[in-house]
């Protein structure tokens, strides 16, 4: 059923912090203290202090044991009312849209009035975990009687056993990265390094347009020092990224490098949503409305894309809402990589594509890229995972606000050959 056939889902806002490189100016900070600064952030904004809300959904990607409940204890914290509940959620890069589409969907049926979904990532706080055949002979140890049993136990214990382990960005059913599945798929549809050089360059030369004229003011707020994405570079040129070398394939035949690819980020975002009746009572802002979501997998172990789940997601959005891809004034698509982005155009104009995957009767089309990722994403911005789409939501919402009307698109790929894609208005 289609949110807006149930009650309006309104968006008033979103905060996050800035984005920045991994290894930087967060390091060893958590998960936890990122998402309750940003929560921290949210109430301020809108004035919910000791605010009793229905739910809070939060999620993080990089976890450590310590995030065990961390919507919750970031909730309590946060300056709500502690009868607010949290939960945590997780679809990799989509967590953050996954979030708020959650909250959205609980305020559309009318089982709550309010609530916030976000999300937050560190790559500079993971804790390395022992090995399961150190845990198993720990437990053995703890559990022989004598101490000449524990002393055997002990002994069997290898060298190799000791070595922690840390979570790597790669994909199980293959052991590719994200960055090697991707080189597979710009191969495929035959995109340039030039055309990924450009992308970067657009998204930097855009996102910094952005803070010059003062866009991102009200969405970020300084967190530790730090007043704006450190990942950003207005000084970038098509010649500086042409020099870069490939990041992933070394084979001579690699187009991704760091330059069109986005680098390791650590950050945390929120947005905060509600009924109508909330906005009213609380008298804030209704920046624009959630109007509807998708979910999607592709089968990329058989040959499908890893970063095309977005195609499927976006199909179904549009036959269910009556649209076409030309009916929106703003497309967010999330930069995984410049080559994800293009391949992903590439496929919306692809007749064959779209009638034998995606089972539409033709291509969906081009779009016009003077709409796209008008404010700059992922590569110029920074992708804390989990972050990504409290970013572009409280993004979107806004350019929707400023402009007085329209309709936005989003995308987001994920790891796991994965999509999540949604659509937000604002009415006349």
């Amino acid at each position: 059923m289609l949110l807006k056939q149930m009650r309006p889902v309104a968006i008033m806002g979103g905060t996050r912090t800035p984005f920045v490189r991994s290894f930087s100016s967060y390091s060893r900070t958590p998960n936890k203290e990122l998402m309750t600064a940003t929560l921290q952030e949210l109430v301020k904004k809108f004035n919910l202090q000791n605010v009793q809300l229905g739910d809070v959904a939060l999620g993080a990607v990089m976890k450590n044991a310590e995030d065990w409940n961390m919507a919750r204890e970031s909730v309590l914290k946060s300056g709500l009312h502690p009868h607010t509940p949290g939960y945590d959620v997780q679809r990799a890069c989509g967590t953050g849209l996954e979030t708020t589409a959650h909250i959205a969907l609980k305020i559309a049926s009318g089982q709550i009035e309010s609530g916030i979904g976000g999300g937050t990532d560190t790559n500079s706080d993971i804790a390395g975990v022992l090995t399961h055949e150190l845990s198993w002979a720990l437990m053995d140890i703890q559990k022989a009687k004598t101490l000449l049993e524990k002393a055997k136990k002990f002994a069997q214990i290898k060298p190799q056993n000791l070595i922690p382990k840390f979570p790597v960005v790669q994909e199980p059913q293959t052991g590719l990265s994200m960055g090697e599945h991707c080189e597979l798929m710009v191969k495929e549809w035959k995109i340039t390094r030039e055309a990924q050089d450009l992308l970067a360059y657009d998204s930097h030369q855009n996102a910094w347009a952005a803070y010059e004229r003062g866009f991102f003011d009200d969405l970020i707020f300084e967190y530790k020092g730090v007043k704006r994405d450190a990942i950003l570079r207005p000084d970038t040129t098509l010649e500086k990224l042409a020099r870069l070398k490939p990041a992933f394939d070394f084979s001579g035949n690699g187009t991704l490098t760091a330059g069109n690819s986005t680098a390791l980020t650590d950050g945390a975002s929120a947005v905060l949503l509600g009924s109508e009746d909330f906005a009213d009572q609380y008298k804030l802002p209704i920046l624009a409305y959630f109007v509807d979501a998708e979910y999607s997998a592709v089968n990329f172990v058989k040959g499908e894309g890893l970063l095309m789940a977005p195609t499927y997601a976006i199909a179904k959005l549009l036959q269910r809402n009556n649209l076409t891809l030309q009916d929106f004034d703003f497309y967010e698509i999330h930069e995984a990589f410049a080559g994800q982005v293009l391949c992903t155009l590439k496929a919306f104009e692809s007749a064959e594509y779209c009638t034998k995957k995606l089972g539409l009767s033709g291509a969906l089309g081009s779009i016009d890229r003077n709409k796209l990722n008008v404010n700059g994403s992922s590569l110029a911005l920074g992708h804390p995972f989990a972050a990504t789409g409290g970013r572009i939501v409280a993004t979107l919402a806004k350019l929707l606000h400023d402009k007085g009307s329209g309709r936005g698109l989003i995308s987001i790929c994920t790891a796991g050959g994965m999509g999540v894609a949604a659509i937000i208005e604002r009415p006349v």
